[in-house]
């Protein structure tokens, strides 16, 4: 993420105000249960792993091409599935690393801005259906975690470069494009209790609310499964286009002072998002930081914390980054 944009979510994140202990507005009294069970997590593992694990991992501080427009763009780079080489992953990995911090759910990167779909959807071949990988990621994934006791769910880019859905407009098909979508992760994989979106009205690109609307498409979402819980990386501190305020706070967009809605914030213990050959390596942020600095504060103001992990191109969590969150745990369990 740019230093211009660092810069203005932290600018963003000082003036936002809430009303002290305001909750989410009109929330049904049966659908009410799944907000607080969400608040009641307190902690999460968001996973990111996608076509940037392999197209960027030589690029220090970069998870994808900034400031590109469309895939016209001279800065856009086109990525071929056949670069996708992983063809196995240790989910078993994944979940040890999540339970031994006390993690009660997980969040895959199933679309990153790029555009690559870690399932086989009809909607387009720029999908895991024509990678190396042999069969369905996000099945593999859901049922895995499930198999362990975790609760799994999915972050999805609305801002997808390698078909155009940007803040230059969108038009009726490509609507129609992220609703097939979005169809195929609700219906095809069980109950998906977190639904993360990125890059929709946000600071660093993708489609405006004008351009895609947002009661249309959460009305879709809700359509398929009405207790999922949309959680909108929009850089708003408002419920107005999201049920969970979700705050940028590893790019500096802290949680308000007196904030005690539903909220979500999502940090890195490493310099970027995505898997850098450098990771294995590197020192990654202290467990006090992650504990003391972010997840209790934020668990007191009722915002659930995930924090990140990026797997590597064969499909694992490197030791260095595993042994700090076994760390976090065992303080985290110092309560």
């Amino acid at each position: 993420m740019s230093n211009r944009i660092k810069t203005d979510l932290r600018m963003l994140g000082g003036r936002l105000k809430l009303t002290r202990g305001s909750p989410a507005p009109n929330i049904p009294p049966e659908q009410r249960m799944y907000f607080e069970d969400f608040r009641a997590k307190r902690f999460g593992m968001f996973i990111h792993f996608n076509s940037a694990t392999f197209q960027f991992c030589r690029n220090e501080g970069q998870d994808w091409a900034y400031g590109t427009i469309d895939n016209q763009d001279p800065g856009y780079r086109f990525f071929s599935p056949a670069d996708f080489t992983v063809t196995s992953i240790d989910f078993d990995q994944w979940a040890d690393v999540a339970l031994s911090a006390g993690c009660k759910f997980t969040v895959l990167t199933a679309k990153h801005h790029e555009g690559f779909a870690l399932w086989p959807t009809l909607a387009t071949d720029h999908s895991i259906a024509v990678s190396p990988y042999p069969g369905d990621l996000v099945a593999d994934y859901m049922e895995a975690m499930r198999g362990r006791g975790l609760i799994p769910s999915l972050y999805f880019s609305m801002l997808d470069l390698h078909h155009n859905i940007t803040e230059l407009g969108v038009t009726p098909s490509q609507t129609e494009f992220v609703k097939q979508q979005l169809t195929e992760l609700l219906t095809r994989y069980g109950e998906v209790p977190y639904l993360v979106i990125d890059g929709w009205n946000s600071l660093w690109g993708g489609p405006r609310f004008t351009q895609l609307d947002y009661d249309e498409i959460a009305g879709h979402i809700k359509s398929l499964q009405p207790n999922t819980l949309i959680m909108n990386h929009s850089c708003e501190c408002s419920y107005e286009h999201t049920d969970v305020v979700f705050f940028e706070n590893a790019a500096g967009q802290a949680v308000p002072r007196h904030f005690r809605g539903y909220g979500a914030a999502g940090n890195i213990l490493t310099r970027t998002w995505f898997w850098k050959e450098s990771h294995p390596g590197a020192k990654p942020k202290s467990a006090a930081w992650a504990v003391k600095r972010k997840l209790r504060p934020m668990n007191r103001r009722g915002v659930t914390f995930l924090l990140n992990v990026s797997p590597n191109k064969e499909g694992r969590i490197e030791e260095n980054i595993a042994a700090r969150f076994r760390e976090i745990g065992e303080l985290y369990a110092l309560r």
